[in-house]
């Protein structure tokens, strides 16, 4: 969707939240000579006119940048923003407001580089006419022209970002602002920085997001804590209580991937009186949060910071349950206290070493196995006494010794077999029966 036109909205409450940390994260990088590329994936038209039929329509600016406009004690890190917005408005009268292009063009040094992406074919086109008016104020001047430290492209640029990333000088300053017209903005922008950071893990990402009543919005801010990033720097605005119907933007954000340190402390101070200056209602507040990301073994084992509970049989076995037979360092077994003596053992029974006491024995019975003085076991047979199926050397079974021609015993008269009703029998050794 393309209908999303930045011109309705300039100079709001929500571009003072985002220009300011924007001018303090260029401040920041200017402080090394190394040059750094600033990525811009969703650039707008640059520059804004406040007495544009669109900028009157709503008149957002009385949000924003209108009751800053003459102030005169706002903290020091915040006038050097609203002094880039009255340097652009030379005659003291409010008539333009930068976009974030024109912000980064005006902070950033001569050696860095600026990569500007807009996709609405309107506003790429008043984004490239605005720099090449700005070039020839710079050429009355006397001021070099540009060049190719600012290129300008008229694409998507989330599809962009990764073509960018590593910069040769391995130092950025990207800026994702989308619309979020739609609910798949949200999930674009987790996603691409998600491929960012592994591509570049050391670069300083800033996103701005509104505050909505929708869930995507108010999921985005804890999904972007999940990132791989080393920190994170989240910081919200919010200027009145929201409608119950819930239009129009009351509040917003700027989530800061790998933020410098000097930033959070900034926040501290110029906060409170963005809120005093803009509040409407009872329901003005900012809010400050801060983190680093969890890794390795211990990202499996915290959730916000509270230990995982154990599922199912883990949970009887954990240590942290304090059941089972797993225990941390220092920790008691269930039902014994901390110093608690070894309940004592009874008498051992009385008898010779080895012997086991025989449970449930009438006296005088003897466990299966005893013998009586004299007995012999069934393996230790008198000499003569063979078993039934032993033969003595050189001895003959019955079936030999029979008589040749002979009919067995057991067989009927006539040789038909065994007589009908009786069973035949095994001869006993020697032919007796």
């Amino acid at each position: 969707m393309l209908s999303y036109r930045h011109a309705f909205h300039a100079g709001n409450h929500a571009d003072v939240l985002k220009h300011f940390v924007q001018v303090q994260l260029h401040l920041y990088m200017n402080q090394k000579d190394t040059a750094y590329t600033y990525i811009d994936t969703h650039s707008g038209a640059g520059v804004y006119a406040l007495d544009s039929v669109q900028a009157l329509k709503s008149a957002e600016s009385a949000t924003g940048i209108a009751p800053l406009w003459n102030s005169s004690d706002a903290p020091a890190p915040l006038a050097a923003y609203l002094d880039l917005v009255r340097g652009m408005n030379p005659s003291g009268k409010m008539r333009y407001y930068p976009g974030s292009p024109y912000v980064a063009d005006q902070v950033s040094r001569e050696q860095d580089r600026l990569r500007l992406f807009e996709l609405h074919p309107s506003d790429h086109r008043i984004l490239s006419e605005n720099f090449r008016k700005l070039d020839a104020h710079k050429a009355e001047q006397g001021e070099r022209a540009r060049g190719r430290r600012v290129i300008i492209e008229h694409g998507d640029g989330f599809a962009s970002l990764k073509a960018l990333l590593p910069p040769p000088s391995r130092r950025a300053l990207v800026l994702i602002d989308p619309p979020y017209e739609i609910k798949d903005d949200y999930k674009r922008v987790r996603d691409a920085l998600d491929e960012a950071l592994g591509r570049f893990p050391s670069g300083t990402y800033a996103v701005w997001y509104p505050v909505l009543q929708r869930m995507e919005s108010r999921q985005f801010a804890d999904r972007l804590k999940r990132l791989p990033a080393k920190e994170w720097l989240n910081v919200t605005l919010t200027i009145r209580t929201p409608t119950p119907d819930g239009t129009g933007l009351h509040s917003s954000g700027m989530f800061i991937l790998n933020p410098p340190y000097t930033l959070e402390p900034m926040l501290r101070e110029v906060m409170p009186y963005l809120v005093q200056v803009l509040g409407q209602d009872g329901g003005a507040r900012f809010t400050i949060e801060s983190g680093a990301q969890v890794t390795g073994a211990a990202a499996g084992r915290n959730v916000g910071g509270v230990p995982r509970v154990p599922v199912g049989n883990a949970r009887r076995a954990s240590p942290l349950s304090g059941q089972g037979s797993l225990r941390l360092p220092g920790q008691s077994m269930p039902g014994r206290e901390e110093g608690a003596a070894r309940p004592a053992r009874g008498p051992k029974p009385e008898g010779r070493p080895g012997e086991r006491a025989a449970a449930g024995r009438a006296p005088g019975d003897r466990p299966a196995g005893d013998r009586a003085p004299g007995e012999r076991a069934p393996s230790e047979r008198a000499p003569g006494n063979r078993a039934p199926n032993k033969r003595a050397p050189g001895e003959r079974s019955a079936e030999s010794r029979r008589p040749q021609g002979a009919a067995p015993r057991s067989a009927a008269p006539g040789g038909a077999g065994p007589a009908a009703g009786t069973r035949s029998r095994r001869t006993p050794p020697g032919g007796r029966k």
